[in-house]
């Protein structure tokens, strides 16, 4: 279970401190698929950045399973089982997807491993296993092969940041097909999906919305998405410009 208790962050703009998250309280329960959403510059893709330990909070705590870990960088949180998938995925010169599998999964992993976990993300293994992780690939293939090596890792909790961002229509299907297989499949950890994307909303367990840098409303998401439908929280994926 992720808590994070009285979570305030701000940064200096013009000589002023601007408060991006406010005095924020919120649980993410284990086994849960949540999708945290609200309009933008309301604070998601902040919030998704302190959980993973990319940034630090001015004020309050962050509890993973009842440890202290705000004062974890990412790498520590990373030990500590929390997946980070970037808005944007890192592109690795010289490094193989198979070489990448295997410093996710913390082992020499067999082919046939590997290629099990592409497998699940939609790849045909042939094709990939022995590929650079470079700009050859499309922005559906990283963020697929990204996907890949979140679940070889077996985290406590998996973040993804606005996985969406900068793909075409056809590749986003895709990895809604994956996000609701990882939903449908997962006895245990939990996975947060930052997100204003109706197709993912509509998988999610528990819809948290966030506005103004604060909770303005969490719960489960049968419940939720009727309320916030039609809103900038909640967009539907056909009217995505890729």
């Amino acid at each position: 279970m992720l808590e994070l208790k009285n979570i305030s962050y701000g940064v200096e703009d013009n000589g002023d401190n601007k408060e991006i998250i406010k005095d924020l309280t919120l649980t993410i329960s284990d086994g849960k698929f949540t999708v945290i959403t609200g309009p933008n510059g309301g604070g998601k893709s902040t919030l998704a950045k302190l959980i993973a330990g990319i940034i630090k909070p001015t004020s309050g705590r962050i509890i993973l399973d009842g440890e202290d870990i705000t004062d974890m960088n990412i790498t520590d949180r990373a030990r500590k089982g929390v997946g980070f998938a970037f808005q944007q995925p890192v592109k690795f010169k010289g490094i193989k997807v198979i070489d990448l599998l295997r410093i996710a999964a913390g082992k020499d992993l067999k082919v046939a491993e590997a290629c099990t976990y592409l497998s699940e993300v939609g790849l045909c293994a042939r094709d990939y296993i022995n590929r650079e992780v470079n700009g050859s690939l499309s922005g559906g293939e990283l963020k697929r092969i990204e996907i890949a090596t979140v679940i070889a890792r077996d985290v406590k909790l998996s973040v993804f940041d606005e996985p969406e961002a900068g793909i075409d229509l056809w590749s986003f299907q895709n990895l809604t097909r994956i996000f609701e297989k990882m939903r449908a499949e997962r006895t245990s950890g939990s996975v947060v999906v930052i997100s204003h994307q109706e197709r993912l909303l509509k998988i999610a367990d528990e819809i948290v919305v966030l506005a103004n840098g604060k909770v303005k409303t969490q719960g489960k998401g049968e419940d939720i998405l009727p309320t916030i439908t039609g809103t900038d929280a909640a967009v539907d994926s056909c009217s995505m410009l890729n």
